[in-house]
């Protein structure tokens, strides 16, 4: 007899007592996707929290979140509140994509969407879509109450442009 060698995390543990390293490494990845679940589930109730605490009428709202994309169901009470809720979702860390489900009661236009970019204001952004920069306040109104503070827009937020009549 001699030296053998083995692969030291190959096999089962002694007695039959623990488990392989593919069967911890497989229950180690079925708990990690468990807690991942678990914080989108946690972040999809504090978005609905959230657009309730903004006061957003929605009826039957529902927020679900797999990975980077965030899918919204409801009734909302009109475009404007529609298109606020995706935004809200939108624009929270982590989301790349919105899957807009939601009905509306009241319909009217749809607004369009700007996505800031260093160096914006909502002045310059009213004079690009408007022709008036004087116009900002409507974009501020428009976006309320997530904005607090015409002063207080940052690149790569995206915020709501109403369509003017």
């Amino acid at each position: 007899m001699g030296l053998f060698s083995f692969i030291k995390n190959a096999g089962a543990k002694v007695f039959g007592i623990g488990k392989t390293t593919e069967e911890e490494a497989a229950e180690a990845r079925a708990k990690a996707e468990a807690a991942e679940l678990k914080a989108e589930e946690a972040a999809a109730r504090k978005l609905e929290e959230t657009i309730s605490d903004l006061q957003l009428q929605v009826e039957d709202l529902n927020v679900f979140i797999d990975d980077d994309m965030a899918r919204v169901t409801g009734k909302a009470y009109d475009q404007s509140t529609k298109e606020k809720v995706v935004l809200v979702v939108g624009n929270t860390a982590g989301i790349a994509t919105v899957d807009d489900q939601m009905t509306v009661e009241h319909t009217e236009p749809e607004a369009q969407f700007h996505t800031v970019e260093r160096g914006d204001t909502l002045s310059k952004i009213a004079k690009q879509y408007y022709g008036n920069a004087m116009k900002y306040p409507v974009i501020f109104e428009a976006n309320k109450p997530m904005l607090t503070d015409p002063d207080k827009i940052y690149p790569g937020q995206v915020l709501r442009i109403p369509h003017m009549d």
